[in-house]
């Protein structure tokens, strides 16, 4: 690209950059605190950029002031993640390192003990290379199920009765309304909980399982505004909810757009950036 346009600008608009505000008790590990000192490693998060813009863009469809906003966002697709926003600020997010870690996936395992990952290697005598391979891209839905990393084809396989893909769609649901539960906690509340993602924008029964049984929490669901709606910018919470519930379909392009725009402008000629 600098060959071929010399004088543009290039911006990198990290994905993790988002996620920094986090304080340091959630985004560490309990491990040697010398390895994290070497090597950096800690809980970084991705999806950063769908986050903050379904957080935003929801805050303004409600024309709400997110400042003062307990905001719990759930990017569900082929990848997943979830973040706890407190005041406009990520405060914690379920991927960590890499992108393995959270909620169950397409192809990535999620949460697993750390245990499994010697113990699976040992027995099956796996090198590095092929157990990071496993749990990245043979486990999460496709692992379970056996039939797809694809949403839609394994809620087919289930209404045909298949047993594997019902246990894949339970574990899924499962796991988010645990996070649901988690980040709720962490942020002493709940005011507002967002879809977003291709599973989010497009799968209603798993927004309405994700949220069944947590009227306990202020959620009250409304199932015939989230029946069949797909894609759209939708409250589907029923108007005496003390949590509103909303699709808000993600726009990252947007802001990785409006970050270069600022960073661009603010730039001049003998202060590039690279």
């Amino acid at each position: 690209m600098r060959h071929l346009l010399p004088d543009a600008p290039q911006v990198a608009v990290f994905d993790t950059s988002f996620h920094q505000t986090m304080p340091d008790y959630a985004f560490m590990y309990a491990i040697p605190f010398s390895l994290y000192k070497k090597y950096g490693i800690r809980r970084y998060g991705f999806h950063g950029t769908s986050h903050y813009y379904v957080a935003r863009r929801a805050c303004d469809i409600l024309n709400a002031d997110i400042k003062t906003l307990r905001i719990i966002t759930c990017h569900l697709g082929n990848g997943s993640s979830m973040a706890a926003i407190r005041n406009g600020i990520s405060v914690d997010t379920s991927m960590g390192l890499t992108p393995v870690e959270g909620l169950i996936m397409g192809t990535r395992a999620g949460d697993t003990d750390v245990g499994i990952i010697p113990f699976i290697m040992e027995k099956e005598e796996l090198t590095i290379n092929v157990a990071n391979t496993l749990f990245n891209k043979h486990s999460g839905m496709l692992g379970i199920t056996g039939v797809s990393s694809d949403m839609r084809e394994i809620e087919k396989a289930a209404e045909q009765g298949n047993e594997r893909a019902l246990l894949g769609l339970k574990m899924f649901r499962y796991r988010i309304k645990k996070y649901i539960g988690a980040y709720a906690a962490a942020l002493g509340g709940l005011d507002l909980l967002i879809f977003t993602g291709g599973i989010g924008e497009n799968d209603p029964i798993t927004r309405e399982e994700c949220c069944s049984g947590m009227e306990y929490m202020g959620i009250e669901f409304d199932n015939q505004k989230n029946k069949g709606v797909r894609g759209k910018e939708l409250v589907i919470s029923k108007s005496s909810s003390k949590v509103t519930v909303m699709i808000v379909p993600t726009n990252e392009e947007l802001i990785i757009a409006e970050h270069t725009y600022r960073l661009v402008s603010e730039s001049d000629k003998n202060n590039p950036i690279t």
